[in-house]
């Protein structure tokens, strides 16, 4: 009769815990319904293998997770106060054998994630071009207060708070800030992010594999316009990609230097702007404003 008590409290316990997870996993699935979370949603390369990843990471750690809460919630029933059944022992003494139990499983389990995450880490090092049959587009980025400047190095063009690319294509992000906190940059939908600092430059490599617009912004909080420091990424084919380059170049505004000056001043919840032209090696003055505090004069022309 106590054996099927005991039976029954267990069987018990793990429908209960069944029926939490169950209930959980039915709330996040309706929370989740119809809404477009970048995460999981992924429309490139990098994205995706990055989602593919924390998968299988988090279900690795579910293996070791899920039965050690259960002995936790276990043993806390079990061990209850108003349970004068259960053998209390205070001075009892454990071997070896436990302690080499209790921690080779997690030691074992750190191994493996060990083994998927170091190869994995460098497979996608954020610096590393993608492979792809396409050339390279690189777009040279700087983080201002509280908006972002992209200027096209090979197509003479530069906006704000918004950046095209196409698709297939890799794309190098060059990064840096001017007169700006740190910031993150970040895309969501196309891969992680990096890091955005005056006087210092990183490089992000994206590609996108579907057409359509997502949404960037700063993953670092950075200030009174952190909440407004977003863009807009457009990934698109190569003609409409060809086709917008075009539309930006017959734009009336050019970034000169006065103009860049004035763009510089912090600002909240800017348009995305558009110019034809831009001073003359705007993106590597920028770096050098830090690098060397002598040289900060720009060059009053935009190039042709």
């Amino acid at each position: 009769m106590t054996k099927n008590k005991k039976k029954t409290s267990i069987s018990s316990i793990v429908g209960r815990i069944i029926l939490g997870l169950s209930a959980l996993t039915l709330l996040i699935t309706i929370l989740l319904h119809g809404n477009n979370i970048a995460l999981i949603h992924t429309k490139g390369l990098i994205a995706h293998e990055q989602l593919n990843l924390m998968y299988l990471t988090v279900g690795i750690m579910l293996i070791l997770a899920i039965p050690a809460l259960f002995l936790v919630y276990f043993i806390a029933w079990k061990y209850r106060e108003s349970n004068t059944k259960a053998a209390h022992e205070p001075n009892a003494r454990y071997g070896r054998r436990l302690d080499v139990a209790v921690w080779s499983v997690p030691v074992l389990f750190a191994i493996v994630l060990a083994c998927i995450m170091w190869p994995a880490t460098h497979r996608l090092d954020p610096t590393k071009t993608v492979a792809a049959d396409a050339k390279p587009l690189t777009i040279q980025v700087v983080s201002l207060r509280w908006k972002w400047l992209f200027i096209y190095p090979d197509q003479h063009i530069a906006t704000v708070n918004f950046v095209q690319i196409p698709v297939d294509t890799p794309v190098t992000f060059e990064l840096t800030a001017d007169e700006a906190p740190m910031s993150s940059f970040w895309i969501p939908n196309l891969g992680g992010m990096l890091y955005t600092m005056t006087g210092h430059e990183n490089r992000l490599n994206l590609i996108a594999d579907m057409p359509g617009d997502y949404t960037g912004s700063s993953g670092e909080i950075n200030g009174a316009g952190f909440a407004g420091m977003k863009f807009t990424a457009r990934a698109s084919s190569q003609v409409a990609f060809d086709e917008w380059v075009d539309s930006v170049k017959e734009s009336p505004d050019r970034l000169g230097a006065v103009q860049y000056e004035a763009l510089v001043q912090p600002s909240e919840n800017n348009q995305p702007a558009f110019y034809s032209d831009y001073v003359d090696n705007l993106y590597d003055k920028v770096l050098m404003k830090y690098m060397a505090p002598g040289d900060e004069s720009m060059d009053h022309g935009a190039h042709h």
